[in-house]
């Protein structure tokens, strides 16, 4: 008929590639997915679009930890129905503060995401959120035979940038591995 769709049983999303491949990001989800949501009751689906959802002010200090769904009662005959369920966001510092007081607009913006009332209240943890950077430090030089060893390997190389690179690797290299002989 004309205005009937007919359910495929995949997400609209997700198109199947002429030769049968998938992309590696859609295999990781659907071994992660079972996972997160056994333990934090969150899906990837959610991680990957918390930047969108938190926006700018908030998505490089907080990250969706889990979400905690109240327990069906079904003792009383009546089923229980669903309920919605608390999201704990790990949030860094002093931006706790500004978080609390923009937590009905975010509450707005998950349930907006998922496409109903999922999320009745956020519980904020103060925590480090962003990733620990560390500081590229140049090994230090190399001493003896592994020096003139390394500079023999690529004193046929012409062009600077690349010699350069690959002093820089061999002296990584040699230096991460010094009881092995290469």
């Amino acid at each position: 008929m004309a205005g009937e769709r007919k359910f495929s049983g995949e997400s609209p999303g997700r198109r199947k590639s002429p030769r049968g491949a998938h992309q590696l990001a859609e295999l990781a989800n659907g071994v992660i997915d079972p996972v997160l949501a056994r333990r934090a009751g969150i899906s990837t689906a959610l991680l990957g679009s918390w930047p969108d959802i938190a926006g700018s002010d908030f998505a490089d200090c907080t990250r969706p930890e889990k979400i905690a769904w109240p327990r069906r009662d079904d003792g009383d005959g009546r089923g229980g129905g669903f309920q919605s369920g608390v999201l704990t966001i790990a949030c860094e510092g002093a931006r706790a503060l500004f978080l609390t007081h923009a937590q009905g607009e975010l509450i707005g913006r998950i349930n907006g995401f998922f496409g109903f009332p999922a999320i009745r209240q956020i519980r904020i943890v103060q925590k480090p959120v962003s990733p620990v950077t560390r500081a590229n430090r140049k090994p230090p030089p190399l001493k003896g035979e592994a020096a003139e060893r390394l500079s023999h390997m690529v004193e046929g190389i012409e062009g600077d940038r690349l010699r350069a690179a690959l002093e820089r690797l061999g002296t990584a290299v040699l230096q991460k591995t010094p009881g092995r002989r290469r």
